[in-house]
């Protein structure tokens, strides 16, 4: 229900337009108003000041969706996906927020079906196994858990890489002075960021830029070319990269094509062994058995699979649709996989407890996934991410 009105307050007075959403059918399932006026700041402060006197105060972060959540109008799990979209900066990180808005993954589904019998059984032959000759056969219990706990590896890797996309992959590139770099920074960004000369050393600070390049948001660092200069400036910038590749996801090592890493180089990278990919550039001037790329070209085609490898567990991102992906999310899905692998692992002739116990807990953290397990302090870190109000 909308109408035009004038609101007179303070000798001020103002033509809004007023609309009215009735509950349970609001986005909070409660009465909501909400007055549309002109942007001016001090108008708005004036009206704002105005209700305060009426007794209205502003919302907290994410009261709205918390009401709402709170209310039965949605679940935890699309609230969390309101968030990740709210703070989405590229299409891939969109459609992975919407993936996962207002529809509970089949495998959760799926997983409350298998295992509540289990879960009744379990506790049947607790409290009546020695007296009804109850028992619960761990043989027909591993059949039915293990393509759930195989589904669950699944979703955890899939969980994973679409934590990295949401995130948005830290990529850096080190390498020596007119080792390609920068031309490989502007082809992956898709814009001219950096300057590409043939006179080494042109560029002296870190550059960043957020892009999405083939579905794949990142975060980009192109760093001072690694050699010993006097230069006061260069050496500002070469000693700026370390901090860089320790906060980077991936550290591209760019050599160009038929050459060794120079010792400076090897020095630099030696803390971050575990995350560098060597790649080699200029591969269409000349050949090498390493990860070729020629970004003048457009021929990225092998660092692209190698990222997605590397960084998506094999997965392109289109496959990551619908995965979970927030920390809370993942943490409790690595807790129901490590509840299923030891439900798995269980020998037989142990105590039916022992079962009973771990289907029990992982019944809980569903529960708890999916919010039906509503601790205040879980909602309170939820909503503080939220901008004021949603």
């Amino acid at each position: 229900m909308a109408s035009l009105r004038t609101l007179c307050w303070d000798g001020f007075h103002e033509r809004a337009l007023v609309l009215y959403f009735p509950g349970p059918a609001s986005y909070t399932g409660e009465d909501v108003v909400e007055f549309q006026v002109h942007g001016n700041p001090l108008l708005v402060r004036r009206l704002l000041g105005h209700l305060g006197t009426l007794g209205v105060r502003l919302a907290e972060p994410g009261e709205f969706t918390r009401r709402a959540l709170l209310n039965g109008k949605q679940g935890l799990l699309e609230a969390e996906a309101l968030r990740d979209l709210v703070a989405a900066e590229t299409d891939t990180q969109i459609r992975l927020a919407q993936s996962r808005a207002g529809v509970e993954p089949d495998w959760i589904t799926e997983a409350r079906r298998v295992l509540a019998p289990w879960m009744a059984r379990a506790e049947a032959a607790v409290d009546y196994g020695e007296d009804e000759g109850i028992l619960l056969e761990l043989k027909d219990l591993s059949e039915a858990i293990g393509p759930l706990s195989r589904r669950f590896h699944v979703e955890q890797t899939r969980a994973r890489a679409a934590r990295r996309l949401q995130d948005g992959i830290r990529l850096a590139l080190v390498g020596r002075p007119n080792a390609g770099k920068s031309t490989l920074f502007n082809a992956l960004a898709g814009e001219d960021r950096a300057i590409v000369t043939e006179v080494p050393g042109t560029t002296r600070d870190v550059l960043e830029v957020r892009c999405e390049w083939r579905g794949l948001p990142l975060r980009l660092f192109d760093t001072a070319g690694l050699r010993n200069t006097e230069d006061p400036v260069e050496r500002l910038g070469v000693a700026r990269v370390g901090p860089v590749l320790e906060a980077a996801d991936l550290v591209l090592h760019l050599v160009p094509a038929g050459e060794e890493t120079s010792e400076l180089s090897a020095a630099t990278l030696a803390p971050f062994q575990g995350k560098v990919l060597e790649v080699n550039t200029f591969a269409d001037l000349n050949s090498s058995p390493g990860l070729p790329v020629a970004a003048n070209l457009g021929d990225l085609d092998a660092l692209e699979g190698a990222l997605i490898e590397r960084l998506l567990g094999g997965l392109a991102p289109e496959a990551c649709l619908g995965a979970l992906a927030t920390d809370r999310q993942i943490e409790l899905l690595a807790e129901l996989v490590l509840q299923l692998d030891l439900l798995l692992g269980l020998e037989p002739g142990g105590p039916p407890e022992l079962p009973a116990s771990i289907l029990q807990g992982a019944w809980g953290l569903l529960a708890r996934l999916t919010g039906e397990d509503r601790a205040d302090t879980a909602l309170a870190a939820l909503f503080s991410g939220f901008c004021l109000g949603k």
